[in-house]
């Protein structure tokens, strides 16, 4: 897995593709979670700057995928 994402459509991409394997029932709740938590370790400003997810990459993944993403990092803190 990339590490860090320096372009926010390839971070999109990443992100788009994480939250639809989870929604097809191949990659499990920890696994999500822990993949998550590292892309936004990682990158941490371009996933959530102070706290919230920039409109621009909402705009990309969606309101559903930004909600999936929402509720994991929200049961991980």
């Amino acid at each position: 897995m990339k590490a860090v994402y320096r372009n926010p459509k390839e971070l999109a991409t990443k992100l788009i593709d994480l939250v639809d394997t989870y929604s097809e029932g191949v990659l499990s709740h920890e696994d999500l979670q822990r993949t998550l938590l590292a892309i936004i370790e990682k990158n941490v400003n371009q996933v959530y700057k102070n706290g919230f997810m920039p409109a621009r990459l909402i705009s990309i993944i969606g309101e559903d995928r930004k909600a999936v993403i929402d509720e994991v990092v929200g049961k991980s803190k």
